[in-house]
């Protein structure tokens, strides 16, 4: 496994998110949240795996039991991540809901508290007042943010006075945003990114286009129109093209392009424990700086369309069918 070094610690660059825990949205069951999800924190566990990524919102506190389920005997091989949602994140709220989650998740200490989103009606100053609480208290040991702006970040780092180590942001091969800020201030600053949908929900598995969709909350989602999943073709052909050459899978290459950068940790989720082998696994894999030359400048060339031509492209993909 490879590790990222942040605020003293080694953090898997492989880890594992559990939105899917628990969460109805993700249809995936009774047996998947009681069973396989249990096993899956144990094997992440047992192949180096120490960040597991949770959050209260995630099935309104259930992914947080499961994965408080999942660790008891082995929290010491461990570094939890949860995240406050942010309503009314005033600090004794902040203080409340991280003891909600501490308990649901079976812990003493939270290993990285994160704000999940932004406020705009409540003062950074007033949600870091109990982040600070937090960590003299050694309720958590780290602060993290999500989904925040540089100057966001910045602002909560000052506010609560000490490293906040973190940024968790939506972050792959189809949204590079976090490369023109958030990832420079990270390397130069011994900060952390957190990629989370690395994989954009299956789109560069490769294993999806504009006649093989999938079915349930994912078909709604941009990346998964039939046009941009033709447009996005070129770039999963150059994955696959890749992939054969280190005898690999296409989301092989997409996690190990991520965390081949510096400071970036990345948090695919799994259905099964081969995928989740196969995730890991994809911290041996070493690109080339031409191939990844070669990823950055095809995902480059990826011009998705957006929600208003949605209609359209149902009526051409209908026509199609």
């Amino acid at each position: 496994m490879k590790y990222v070094e942040v605020s003293g610690k080694k953090i898997s660059a492989i880890g594992l998110g559990t939105w899917q825990f628990g969460s109805r949205e993700w249809g995936y069951g009774r047996e998947y949240t009681e069973k396989t999800a249990i096993n899956l924190v144990h094997r992440a566990l047992e192949l180096g795996v120490n960040l597991i990524d949770t959050a209260e919102f995630y099935g309104f506190g259930k992914s947080e039991t499961v994965v408080g389920n999942a660790i008891s005997g082995l929290r010491d091989q461990v570094y939890i991540a949860t995240k406050l949602f942010p309503i009314f994140p005033v600090s004794s709220m902040v203080l409340a809901r991280a003891k909600a989650s501490a308990a649901r998740l079976q812990v003493d200490s939270i290993g990285l508290y994160q704000l999940h989103w932004p406020n705009p009606l409540v003062p950074i100053a007033e949600t870091s007042k109990g982040l600070k609480e937090l960590l003299d208290r050694g309720l958590a040991a780290d602060a993290g943010v999500s989904n925040f702006s540089l100057n966001q970040w910045r602002r909560a780092e000052a506010a609560l006075g000490k490293p906040i180590i973190s940024n968790q942001v939506h972050f792959s091969l189809l949204s590079r945003g976090p490369e023109a800020e958030l990832l420079p201030f990270a390397q130069a600053n011994n900060r952390m990114i957190i990629a989370y949908s690395p994989l954009e929900q299956g789109v560069l598995s490769g294993k999806y286009n504009s006649a093989n969709r999938p079915k349930g909350m994912r078909s709604a989602r941009k990346l998964f129109y039939p046009a941009n999943l033709d447009r996005v073709r070129p770039l999963l052909d150059k994955m696959a093209q890749i992939a054969k050459g280190h005898g690999a899978t296409s989301s092989q290459i997409a996690l190990a392009w991520l965390i081949a950068k510096p400071n970036v940790a990345a948090i695919p989720g799994a259905a099964t424990l081969a995928q989740l082998e196969s995730n890991v696994a994809s911290a041996e894999i070493e690109l080339s700086s031409a191939e990844i030359e070669i990823l950055n400048e095809v995902s480059n060339q990826f011009d998705p369309i957006g929600p208003g031509a949605l209609l359209t492209d149902l009526k051409t993909f209908v026509r199609r069918s």
